[in-house]
């Protein structure tokens, strides 16, 4: 059985519904994890989705911010969120997939603008997010348990995860304290980076570009802040992955483009 599975940040479903669909159309994924959803559950465009053969949807949001969501074609035996740092706001879904699979769809909070914790109270809830996330995944996770996770991560780790490592240092995104917490987490939850699994870490790749780039293309000044991680019993089914690169260009599209990873199970 092959398993397509897409994160993307959309900035906003029910402004970019059409966008949505016709990547669905496109890409024909089976599962589709989305970031930023920006609406409450009541006002989450189902509708559309469900016309396409998206039936079952995992819904995590709320007014104006944040949210995330999860479709398929299929129904998850179960679902679940879970909440950090003392905040209802809508950054974590789980749903179980056929299987046996622990899915987990994560928005990791931006950080603001300063990387200093003390002068940037978002900063500070960014590398709390992070420590409480990691230190859960290294109390329950089960050694040998298949679990997928993914989301808009707002990390670029890696040098070739940005446009240039130098400049980027001390912009948020980039910084050291945060790359350590990335990498502590995909520790905790035993997770292998299933993108660079297949496109080498010498290879420069993006799926975030800024709004301000006129010519995002021409520049180039992105990043990779969208993430698939997986544990190692499920390495060996993985068979693709992909970045819509292209989708940059369509029409009111989301900053983001989407990441896709195939398996064959």
């Amino acid at each position: 059985m092959t398993l397509r599975l897409v994160t993307w940040n959309i900035n906003s479903v029910r402004l970019r519904a059409d966008t949505v669909c016709r990547f669905l159309a496109e890409a024909q994924p089976d599962i589709l994890c989305l970031q930023e959803t920006k609406t409450p559950d009541d006002l989450f465009p189902r509708e559309p989705f469900e016309s396409m053969g998206y039936a079952h949807i995992h819904m995590h949001g709320m007014k104006g911010y944040n949210g995330v969501a999860i479709l398929a074609k299929s129904p998850f035996p179960s679902m679940a969120t879970r909440a950090w740092c003392d905040r209802n706001d809508c950054r974590h879904a789980i749903a179980e997939l056929p299987g046996g699979i622990e899915l987990h769809n994560i928005y990791v909070p931006a950080g603001g603008d300063i990387p200093d914790p003390e002068a940037n109270p978002k900063f500070a809830h960014k590398l709390q997010f992070l420590d409480e996330l990691t230190a859960w995944f290294a109390a329950e996770r089960q050694d040998g348990k298949k679990m997928i996770a993914v989301g808009d991560l707002n990390i670029a780790p890696l040098e070739t995860d940005v446009w240039s490592h130098k400049q980027l240092l001390t912009v948020v995104s980039h910084t050291p304290v945060e790359v350590a917490r990335l990498n502590a987490l995909q520790q905790a939850g035993g997770f292998v980076d299933a993108v660079r699994h297949f496109v080498p870490p010498e290879e420069r790749l993006y799926t975030w570009w800024s709004y301000r780039n006129r010519d995002w293309s021409l520049s180039d000044r992105g990043r990779r802040l969208d993430h698939i991680w997986v544990t190692p019993p499920l390495v060996g089914a993985l068979s693709s992955a992909r970045v819509f690169r292209e989708i940059r260009d369509w029409e009111r599209t989301s900053d983001h483009v989407p990441v896709m990873v195939e398996f064959d199970l």
